[in-house]
């Protein structure tokens, strides 16, 4: 049971992994409509289609607008 609630909710567990930005909503849309084969493979496909990168480069470096 537990190993069928994971596969279920693979969507939501590939998007948190990977740090998506919209890891909510894709929680959401798999609760929603994943029961539906096509709502669970898009949210699967949602989750696999941004990258985010673990360190942010521009992250603590000053932006050319701070004029710093």
């Amino acid at each position: 049971m537990l190993l069928a609630l994971a596969f279920y909710f693979l969507p939501g567990l590939v998007a948190k992994g990977r740090r998506h930005s919209k890891t909510e909503a894709i929680f959401v849309l798999n609760l929603l409509l994943g029961w539906t084969f096509l709502g669970w493979v898009g949210a699967l496909v949602w989750a696999f289609t941004e990258y985010n990168h673990p360190d942010d480069s521009a992250a603590g470096q000053p932006s050319a607008a701070s004029g710093g």
